[in-house]
């Protein structure tokens, strides 16, 4: 009985999402013009070719690009891009270039440009699921990978493409399951893209289990199950482990990189019903898009919720090599280690509260405004709760950016589905409320922190010969004063608005919100990646310095 137990058991095993494919792609989209500023990008080819296979599109391309490298190299190699300060240093390498980063590039005035193309544009000539509608998520994938902007007919085939990749392994959920219901959704979803690395060879897993049966029924003893029962699921590993050329690491990576792309939705999606829900898991729609789908799999099936979700993959999927998600990406895969681990690892850097958190900070502090002041609070009101979080020592969430200079273009094209789609909702009038009130606020607080820090160090300079301390002593000096005398940009960043869009359409868990922003940077990082290899690009490994070398440099450096 035992025996027939295990058997029947094993027999039902199954992957839990299923194998069916995407057929179809709504043919309602609309053609739009492209806009006549595209002329300077070097390389993006606004006419697209008839081929749908995106492999056959990079096989092309790859080699053009490597030489474009090669003669870069060898033409300005020893072309200096910038000075180095003893700032940058200490200072989280800010504003140092240091990395090469293909997919996209990130202007303080203007934002970030995918292959050269803003968010608006974006917007205009990538394909859509329905006229005049959000840009699909696949169409952006394919203008990363390949700086061509993509026919509707090549969305399609990748869409479908990435269906026929999404069939997730039943001991990946199970690896998730392992973990208490109680673990940040961050880090299930880790542990999920972990557990697709290997897979679980079906076989020799049948047949140790009738063994182990057998040998538990007739000699009460347990076989255990070999090391050759779960195997690595990646191709760029395997194909490493076999002596695979360099120069064609770009190729199992690609596999790799498109299959992680299209099975995260599932994991995440159960990551979220498991924690929020039932724990049911909801399988594929064949009829829906990346982007969409990834919605119906969470639970919300209103066509807007759709649109919203397509928007937030692509204006999420990447924002230059140096945030710390990309970065860490970047930094483990030039080691060789496979995209799972590589984007496992940039995970685990997005998790941080100073990065990929902050989404979830800003829903949190919005309502903690209404629970305290109401929904229908005044401009006066919400300036009066600004300052008290500012004189706390607390910092506004969703304001301000490292690198930007201006408002977050990606606050604006949410802004604008906003006023589309929810204009009288009380938490979207209460983020514009703070568009108008919280800028002026940090500006001022700027300079008056520039004004007070300014009049201690010269007090405290005055009294430096008994105290030896000719820089400043700024130990007792309010903290939030220093982080904000540094902020060059107090306007809204992204994190400031994605969150009362999706608190709107009902996905109201502020905890799960990185988990959305970790499937869409997948797009951005794997992108790269896959460009990493197809460049022979070579591991990282940059030179660190002690204090004790700073200091010696830079009295050398002051007294030359």
């Amino acid at each position: 009985m035992v025996l027939f137990r295990c058997l029947s058991r094993l027999s039902t095993l199954r992957s839990r999402t299923g194998n069916d494919c995407l057929n179809f792609l709504c043919d309602d989209y609309c053609q739009v013009q492209q806009p006549n500023n595209l002329g300077s990008v070097r390389w993006l080819q606004m006419q697209t070719s008839t081929d749908l296979d995106l492999h056959s599109q990079l096989k092309e391309l790859i080699p053009e690009q490597q030489e474009r490298l090669k003669k870069i190299r060898s033409d300005y190699g020893k072309v200096q891009l910038g000075n180095i300060t003893t700032d940058m240093v200490i200072g989280g390498m800010r504003g140092m270039v240091g990395l090469l980063w293909e997919t996209s590039l990130l202007d303080p005035e203007e934002g970030i440009r995918f292959r050269g193309l803003s968010i608006p544009e974006c917007q205009k000539v990538l394909p859509a699921a329905q006229p005049n509608g959000e840009p699909l998520p696949e169409g952006l994938l394919w203008l990363l990978l390949t700086g061509k902007v993509p026919s509707k007919e090549q969305v399609n085939a990748l869409s479908k493409e990435l269906r026929d990749r999404a069939t997730v392994p039943d001991y990946a959920f199970k690896a998730i399951d392992a973990l208490p219901v109680s673990a940040h959704p961050m880090t299930q979803f880790t542990t999920g893209v972990m557990a697709l690395q290997v897979y679980l060879n079906a076989g020799l897993f049948l047949v140790f289990s009738v063994l182990r049966c057998l040998f538990l029924c007739l000699l009460k003893r347990l076989v255990t199950f070999p090391n050759g029962l779960f195997q690595v699921q990646s191709e760029f590993q395997k194909a490493y482990d076999q002596g695979i050329h360099k120069s064609k690491y770009w190729e199992p990576t690609f596999e790799d990189s498109l299959n992680l792309i299209a099975r995260l939705p599932a994991v995440a999606a159960y990551v979220y019903r498991r924690i929020f829900k039932d724990g049911k898991i909801i399988p594929l729609d064949e009829s829906l898009d990346y982007g969409a789908n990834f919605s119906h799999m969470l639970g919300f099936d209103d066509p807007k919720m759709h649109e919203l979700m397509r928007l937030y993959v692509t204006i999420h999927s990447d924002h230059e090599g140096g945030n710390v998600s990309a970065h860490t990406g970047h930094l483990v895969a030039s080691a060789l280690s496979d995209p799972y681990l590589s984007f496992a690892a940039a995970l685990n850097g997005l998790a941080g509260p100073l990065h990929g958190l902050a989404n979830q900070e800003v829903l949190l502090w919005i309502k903690s405004v209404v629970e305290e002041c109401g929904e229908n609070i005044s401009k006066d009101q919400l300036k009066d709760y600004v300052w008290k979080t500012l004189n706390s020592g607390k910092v506004v969430p969703g304001f301000g950016h490292g690198v930007l200079r201006k408002t977050d273009p990606r606050y604006m094209c949410q802004r604008e589905f906003a006023m589309k789609h929810l204009p009288n909702d009380p938490l979207f009038q209460l983020v514009s409320k703070l568009y108008d009130v919280v800028p002026p606020i940090l500006t001022e607080l700027g300079k008056a922190s520039a004004r007070s820090i300014q009049t201690q160090l010269e007090t405290t300079e005055q009294g430096a010969t008994s105290s030896n301390n000719q820089s400043g002593d700024l130990t007792n000096f309010p903290s939030f004063y220093l982080h904000y005398i540094q902020v060059k940009n107090p306007w809204p960043n992204v994190d400031a608005h994605s969150g009362v869009l999706l608190n709107y359409y009902g996905l109201t868990e502020a905890r799960y919100y990185t988990v959305l922003f970790g499937v869409s940077r997948s797009i951005g990082i794997c992108s790269q990646l896959i460009w990493d290899r197809a460049l022979g690009l070579p591991l990282e490994r940059p030179k660190s310095v002690t204090m004790e070398w700073l200091e010696n440099h830079c009295k050398k450096a002051a007294a030359a």
